[in-house]
């Protein structure tokens, strides 16, 4: 595309256009780290290819890496204000927001071609693209998906770095995606990723809201401010006829049935009428493998789906993505087959069986909300007792570690407390933050501190007897341990399996 082309389609406000000599190259990507543009990728010998975006962030500018961009080869730079370099320079106020537009333009607007299905909420999105994705899979349709845990552009899947990743990135995924021939795509669309605007570029045909809880507070100061990053992903990246559904039992999911009444539907595990318009669940059956799940339908039909997941958050999960696959036309026995066949989540209550009777669940509860969900759903799957390893990351929200403390001392039989991702904290303080929740707990509860994630888990795990369920905490799907000037490579589950394997003890389930 030339540049006189995309910046007559690009729809960006107080755009400015510095033009050097007249010169109207070819343009083909766009990047924002300067390390990932070359002049081999620019044609037009060094006049063509690259845009080169100039993103602040929280530590560098990369206003200061635009020479080294320029003299790599890139041909345009969009920036956000005029720079000492011969190239063509667009203008705009925020260039994060702006290059998922021009991303967009250059990759052919993807999202067009693509039937979007947009989730957010503090929990549940990643089970509910999970889902989303299968239920998809079993009408015979291809799908891409772009969340916390994979990105997959229908034929492959790479391991993700952002749960949203930056404009450019996901309009890059989205091209990748229709030159496969998918026909959908489901994306978890977090808070950042939603303030920040790294999602334009996009419209979203149906959205799910499935709950907010006490998160990211050191980005977003607030729950209403943490609100209103949710909000936008119904307020101004719902595109055309859009459908939507939000829990009805959040106090946030409630503000926008009501703010979007003619767009949104209900799902809700309370009791109501059938046919009330209210999408409803409720659980029939439930053990350390699945659970059966009675599901009543808006229109007040009901039918019932075996899942390998667990825990009345995940049939909050499950009617999330039943209410949105309803808006999308699928019919019952493709939900029903794509529920049943929905693997289990890595790192969402992941479950693992053991010859000597111990089962063990690897899970992201990583706030508080996250951390009695999971506990409420393991305690009565329990034959005797329940066992729970959990360390707080650092520079993030301090206040909820002794509230998972509390939480894990009044709902466990035997705490761990652990290193998760310190950053630049000193992990001794971290722990010392959570030990006084589990001293503020009533209940006297054997608790110890290990600071080495890894000799963590092989003592719970040594700990536990017959009928104990061990929950592996925080870090879910992670793979790494993050201390701020190094990052090691750590996996929890691969930990659990080694410890089977090094105990000699049978994996009888995964």
């Amino acid at each position: 595309m030339k540049l006189s082309e995309l910046f007559n389609n690009l729809n960006i406000r107080e755009k400015i256009l510095m033009d050097y000599n007249d010169s109207d190259p070819d343009l083909t990507r766009l990047e924002y780290d300067s390390r990932r543009v070359s002049c081999e990728s620019c044609g037009n010998n060094g006049l063509g290819g690259v845009i080169f975006s100039c993103v602040k962030g929280g530590n560098v500018d990369g206003h200061d890496f635009a020479a080294a961009a320029v003299n790599a080869g890139a041909a345009v730079l969009l920036c956000e204000h005029e720079l000492p370099l011969d190239v063509p320079q667009i203008i705009t106020a925020r260039t994060r927001a702006a290059m998922g537009k021009v991303a967009s333009l250059l990759y052919g607007c993807p999202a067009d071609k693509l039937k979007m299905i947009g989730v957010t909420g503090t929990n549940g999105k990643t089970t509910t693209t999970y889902i989303m994705r299968s239920i998809i899979r079993a009408s015979g349709a291809k799908v891409g998906m772009i969340g916390t845990i994979v990105y997959d552009d229908a034929s492959e899947e790479i391991f993700a770095e952002h749960t949203t990743p930056e404009g450019p990135d996901i309009q890059l995924l989205l091209a990748q995606m229709a030159a496969k021939s998918a026909s959908y795509c489901v994306m978890e669309t977090s808070s950042h990723g939603l303030d920040q605007g790294r999602i334009e570029g996009c419209g979203y045909d149906v959205v799910g809201f499935s709950n907010l809880t006490p998160e990211h507070l050191e980005y977003h100061d607030n729950m209403e401010n943490y609100f209103e990053a949710k909000r936008k992903l119904f307020a101004k990246y719902a595109r055309g006829n859009w459908r939507g559904a939000a829990n009805a039992d959040d106090e946030y999911g409630r503000r926008i049935l009501g703010e979007f009444a003619d767009r949104i539907s209900a799902f809700s595990l309370n009791q109501g009428a059938a046919g009330d318009g209210v999408y409803r669940a409720s659980i029939l059956k439930s053990g350390v493998n699945g659970m059966t799940v009675e599901i009543t339908l808006a229109d007040g039909r009901t039918f019932e789906a075996e899942a390998s997941i667990v825990g009345n958050y995940n049939a909050y999960n499950i009617l999330e993505g039943i209410a949105l696959s309803d808006f999308l036309g699928f019919d019952v026995e493709t939900m029903k087959r794509g529920i049943s066949s929905c693997p289990q989540i890595p790192g969402r209550l992941e479950r693992f069986s053991f010859g000597n009777g111990v089962t063990s669940f690897v899970d992201f509860a990583h706030s508080s909300d996250g951390m009695q969900q999971a506990l409420e759903t393991i305690k009565p799957l329990a034959k005797a007792q329940v066992r729970v390893l959990w360390g707080a990351g650092g520079d993030r929200t301090a206040f909820k570690r002794p509230v998972v403390g509390e939480i894990m001392a009044r709902l466990a039989d035997h705490v761990v407390i652990t290193t998760d991702n310190p950053r630049s904290e000193d992990p001794a303080s971290i722990a010392r933050d959570i030990e006084k929740g589990v001293k503020m707990c009533p209940r006297q509860v054997r608790y110890e501190t290990i600071f080495d994630r890894e000799e963590a888990i092989r003592f719970i795990l040594d700990a536990a007897e017959p009928g104990d369920i061990v929950l592996i905490a925080g870090k879910g799907p992670e793979r790494y341990i993050d201390y701020g000037t190094h990052q090691i490579p750590f996996l929890d589950r691969d930990k659990v399996l080694e410890w089977a394997k090094t105990r000699s003890i049978e994996a009888l389930a995964k």
